[in-house]
């Protein structure tokens, strides 16, 4: 009978401590660098302050804004000045938001309508011309929209569609269809092709094959798109302002608040409150659809 000795030095070294000593050297994070939390505390600083104040002097007199914007009288907020510019019938923003939301629907739809069929012929040939057109679509996006509103104004006047509801839609679907086909072509890139295949051999044409099978998989890049124009659309000012002048009758959030503050320039229980009207739906509405964006975004960056 043979017996097997083992040797000190042939005993595994996968006991408990050195188990132990792997975790803790696996578990051990490089310490954050103090300049990159200086720089995210300043970036805190600046976006959170003027919040602070539009919210805080919302709810304060005069005197009280003038004297320090930054105080918060707990026994003198009120409001009255909340109420007061929710009913006020020289200006009020409420009204602003049927409108806004009009232009926000219908240029969403629009620009899925023109931008959705696009990306798909772009990013299902190969040609370099269909490339080259992708090249003028990205142009657009470098272009600043400010810089075309006086060439707009002309075409507009032109073809008869001046300070009309019709022109303002037709310049925000144009200026929105750069960036959404920018976003619709990078993630139909990420659909297999042989989807296509499939339904070319049951008899589906291209349209149908894009509206039934392609655009519903297409959900997160359309989301983001729909947020991305809305918000932009809502904040937007120097179009309605300029295409849409004040003989239309037509006012838009950004547009009425310009309008209440010329009016009521020295009255900061108007300007205030008006303001937060204005800002907390878009807001509320970004922090919620917030990882929608981040998602879409970044679904389409890497081909699966």
């Amino acid at each position: 009978m043979v017996v097997l000795e083992t040797k000190p030095d042939d005993r595994p070294t996968t006991g408990p401590a050195h188990s132990a000593d792997g975790k803790r050297g696996a578990g051990r994070k490089k310490p954050r660098s103090p300049v990159r939390w200086a720089l995210l505390g300043v970036l805190f600083v600046v976006m959170i302050v003027p919040i602070y104040l539009l919210v805080v002097n919302a709810f304060k007199s005069q005197q009280d804004i003038l004297d320090n914007p930054f105080s918060i009288p707990l026994g003198k907020l009120t409001f009255a000045h909340m109420s007061a510019a929710i009913s006020s019938p020289q200006f009020n923003v409420i009204g602003g938001y049927g409108f806004t939301l009009f232009l926000v629907v219908v240029v969403d739809v629009l620009c899925i309508l023109l931008a959705g069929p696009a990306a798909y012929v772009i990013a299902r040939s190969l040609k370099r011309r269909t490339q080259l057109v992708l090249l003028y679509f990205l142009a657009g996006t470098f272009i600043p929209g400010a810089a075309v509103i006086i060439p707009v104004i002309y075409v507009l006047r032109e073809v008869g569609l001046a300070n009309t509801v019709t022109g303002l839609i037709a310049h925000d679907v144009a200026s929105t269809l750069p960036v959404s086909i920018f976003l619709f072509v990078g993630f139909i890139r990420t659909i297999p092709v042989d989807i296509d295949h499939a339904a070319t051999i049951d008899g589906a044409g291209r349209y149908r094959t894009f509206w039934t099978i392609v655009f519903p998989l297409m959900r997160p890049a359309v989301v983001t798109v729909l947020i991305l124009n809305s918000i932009g659309i809502w904040n937007d000012f120097v179009s309605p302002q300029i295409l849409l002048s004040p003989s239309s009758g037509h006012y838009t959030v950004t547009t009425a608040i310009y309008a209440g503050i010329s009016q009521y320039s020295t009255d900061l229980t108007k300007v205030f409150p008006n303001l937060l009207l204005a800002v907390a739906p878009v807001v509320i509405f970004f922090i919620y659809m917030q990882r929608h964006i981040i998602s879409g975004l970044t679904v389409g960056a890497v081909k699966g």
